[in-house]
């Protein structure tokens, strides 16, 4: 498969360089365009006011100086390289993106992006055992690597909708450790901690975004839930936002104008 991966850690983070690698050796033809610098939490935010400038370091390996994650894989799909691709994978995450982190996350827009190509894009993160934004210890970026790799060879023998990502969340334990695969649906975090101030060197006010709330919903099937049992977690997410439910009540409510 011709493959376009990127990500919110940043280039030269060793996420994206690990699962780069792997899916080379086993025979993906792997393009990575990825931002020059962190931009987690940057959403499907795209750069409109200031122009964007794109390194290159190889024919397989671009670097967008100041973009985000989605402006990343716009640009791929969008005239910068003449090559068409199969589908994008972003990640590996440097952390969880589960239930309401979806919202935040660079990693899913990057994969977002790619909603268009023939296969669903895949979002991809590791996740250790506080199911925070960030791992402390040894990193298995290759369990990742690895889970992705399985999840394209079903993927070549399986029709999977396109229009679509599927977030994946994958325990931060050696491979063999991997309890199995759970279908989840996005769990719940209560709201983040409050705000930190703080004051600068001048004497300044300064504020810190507070860390992220702890799990409120994770309960069977979501993906809390398979994290929490060493499980990998995987759920689809679509693009369309309508809270179709609510449609008829609201029809309810309003006049409809014709």
């Amino acid at each position: 498969m011709r493959i376009l991966i990127s990500n919110d850690d940043g280039f030269h983070a060793p996420g994206i360089q690990v699962l780069s690698k792997v899916l080379r050796d086993a025979g993906h033809i792997v393009t990575i365009i990825a931002p020059d610098r962190n931009r987690s939490a940057a959403s499907s935010c795209l750069t409109l006011v200031d122009p964007l400038r794109v390194h290159c370091f190889d024919q397989y390996n671009y670097a967008v100086i100041a973009g985000t994650p989605a402006d990343c894989v716009h640009l791929a799909l969008n005239g910068l390289f003449d090559d068409k691709f199969d589908l994008v994978v972003s990640g590996i995450n440097h952390g969880a993106n589960l239930g309401d982190d979806v919202v935040y996350s660079g990693t899913v827009a990057a994969a977002l992006e790619g909603r268009h190509l023939p296969q669903p894009g895949i979002a991809v993160s590791l996740v250790g055992r506080k199911h925070s934004s960030f791992l402390e210890g040894e990193c298995y970026f290759d369990t990742a690597a690895q889970v992705v790799l399985d999840l394209l060879e079903k993927m070549q023998n399986e029709p999977f909708p396109a229009n679509q990502v599927l977030n994946v969340n994958v325990p931060n334990i050696p491979y063999t450790e991997l309890k199995g695969t759970m279908i989840t649906r996005l769990g719940m975090r209560s709201p983040a901690a409050e705000i930190v101030k703080q004051k600068d060197p001048r004497g300044s006010d300064v504020y810190w975004i507070g860390v992220t709330g702890n799990p409120i919903d994770e309960g069977y099937g979501t993906d809390f839930y398979a994290l929490n049992r060493d499980c990998v977690s995987i759920t689809p997410i679509q693009v369309d936002m309508t809270a179709h439910k609510t449609i008829s009540t609201l029809k309810g409510i309003f006049d409809e104008t014709v």
